[in-house]
C-alpha cells in the first residue's frame, strides 16, 4: 500500500503594498506604545520594590519582572525588524518585476503578522499579571494601615 503525502494548502491573502505599509506602521505604533508602557512598568516596580521582594510575593513577582525584562528586549528587536522590513517595501513599488524578492517580502510580512500578534497577545497577558500583582500589594498595604 502506498502512502500519499498530503500537503496542506495554506491560505494566503493578497496584500497590496498600501496594506502592508499601513500594517507595518500600525505595528510600529503599537510596539512604540508598548515600549513607553514598559518604562511606566519599570517605575511601578521601583515604587513597590520592598513589597515585591517580600517573601509572600517574591517568586511570583520575580517571574513577572523577568518576563517584563524579556518583553522589553523582544520589543526592541521587533521594532528594529519592522523598521528594516518597512525599508524593504521599495522592492514592491520600484516598478521592476522581481518575483523572487517580492514573494520573499510577502512571506516575511506574513511571518511578521504572526510574530507581532503573538507578541502582543503575550504582552497583554503579562500586563494583566503585573497589574493584578500590584493591585493585591496595594490592597494589603491599605488593610495593614486600617488595622493599625
Amino acid at each position: 500500500m502506498k502512502t500519499k503525502k498530503v500537503t496542506e494548502k495554506k491560505y494566503e491573502a493578497w496584500l497590496s503594498t498600501e496594506t502592508m505599509h499601513s500594517g507595518s506602521l500600525k505595528w510600529l505604533s503599537e510596539l512604540r506604545f508598548a515600549k513607553d508602557e514598559q518604562l511606566f512598568f519599570d517605575d511601578l516596580v521601583k515604587s513597590y520594590t520592598l513589597q515585591l521582594i517580600d517573601s509572600k510575593h517574591f517568586m511570583h513577582s520575580k517571574k513577572i519582572i523577568d518576563q517584563l525584562s524579556t518583553s522589553q528586549k523582544e520589543t526592541d528587536i521587533l521594532i528594529n525588524t519592522i523598521v528594516n522590513h518597512e525599508k524593504g517595501l521599495k522592492i514592491m513599488v520600484d516598478g521592476i518585476n522581481q518575483l523572487k524578492e517580492e514573494n520573499a517580502y510577502k512571506d516575511e510580512h506574513g511571518k511578521l503578522i504572526i510574530k507581532v500578534s503573538r507578541f502582543l497577545e503575550k504582552y497583554r497577558a503579562l500586563k494583566s499579571q503585573l497589574f493584578t500583582l500590584i493591585k493585591s500589594i496595594i490592597k494589603e498595604g491599605k488593610q495593614k494601615r486600617l488595622l493599625q
